[in-house]
């Protein structure tokens, strides 16, 4: 093996050391890569500038690679995408900037806080996984936290655990992470959470790698108990999360220039600090296919953005 795997003081994450990114992965660095990231859920390779190709190519050794979630909208949901992304950006990459030029945004998702969430959990079959690079950074804020969902489900009191495991949640499609409206969706800005378009999961999922129960919560704006009153579903979200958002869960990346960040997002959520709007933040993402998601079926709605 030809790198090394620091795991941090804290509730997940490891740092790999040693590792040329720009190089091609061999096979058993691969497997190792894979191994660590398993065990500690969220790795972090430092200041290594790379291209949109390497970045690329360093993702597929954790699985394939997908269009942006604005893609997948766009091509499933007929979402129309409010962003228009530089040609000279691959498809399988986000772009995740505050920049404008010529009165045009450069990415997506601004320099607001961003609330604790799961990736694209509104969608039928979210993502295994994301990773993040920094290309410019801001000098303050910005900071990734990331939360341990496996633990923060083996932690939770018996009778909260036992109902859980026997929970479905609707994952509503119709904000973004930022708590704004998706373009065609803001005649939900105040329907029923029982009644939004979304996707259903379970509230605990078997990690198909590890074998280990996860809370897949998506996010709390929105969230619904299927099958329960409106105040019951948030009885239940409230204590769920009051749990959840203990800080031994969590770990916190403070952003350097180069940094790259892979997180698993069948078992972490993460959020975003604010940073100053006058400073310049981007950053680019890619996405991993869950080929498990994809294999299973899961009752979904389908109920169409209001035109």
């Amino acid at each position: 093996m030809s790198f090394t795997v620091h795991p941090f003081d804290a509730g997940l994450g490891a740092d790999i050391v040693g590792l040329d990114i720009t190089q091609q992965v061999t096979h058993e660095d691969a497997r190792q890569l894979r191994a660590a990231w398993a065990n500690h859920l969220v790795l972090r390779l430092r200041e290594q500038p790379m291209s949109d190709l390497q970045h690329m190519a360093f993702s597929k050794v954790f699985g394939e690679i997908e269009i942006s979630p604005a893609g997948v909208l766009a091509r499933d949901y007929g979402v129309q995408n409010k962003v228009d992304y530089s040609a000279a950006v691959p498809p399988e990459v986000t772009v995740v900037s505050n920049i404008v030029e010529n009165d045009r945004p450069v990415g997506d998702l601004g320099s607001g806080e961003l609330v604790w969430h799961t990736d694209a959990s509104f969608l039928d079959h979210p993502p295994a996984g994301s990773a993040l690079r920094a290309l410019e950074v801001s000098a303050s804020g910005g900071e990734t936290g990331f939360l341990n969902m496996y633990t923060a489900y083996e932690t939770l009191p018996a009778h909260l655990r036992s109902r859980m495991d026997s929970t479905v949640l609707l994952h509503s499609r119709v904000r973004s992470s930022d708590g704004r409206f998706r373009k065609g969706f803001e005649a939900y800005a105040l329907a029923d959470p029982s009644k939004v378009p979304g996707a259903l999961h379970p509230a605990v999922r078997v990690h198909p790698v590890t074998g280990r129960k996860a809370l897949f919560l998506g996010r709390r704006q929105d969230a619904y108990v299927v099958g329960s009153e409106a105040d019951a579903s948030e009885s239940l979200l409230d204590e769920v999360w009051a749990h959840v958002l203990q800080k031994r869960f969590t770990w916190h990346q403070d952003w350097c220039v180069g940094d790259l960040v892979i997180w698993d997002n069948r078992c972490t959520m993460h959020r975003r600090n604010p940073f100053d709007s006058a400073e310049r933040r981007l950053m680019h993402r890619t996405q991993i296919i869950d080929p498990a998601a994809r294999s299973q079926s899961h009752p979904h709605l389908t109920t169409p953005p209001p035109h």
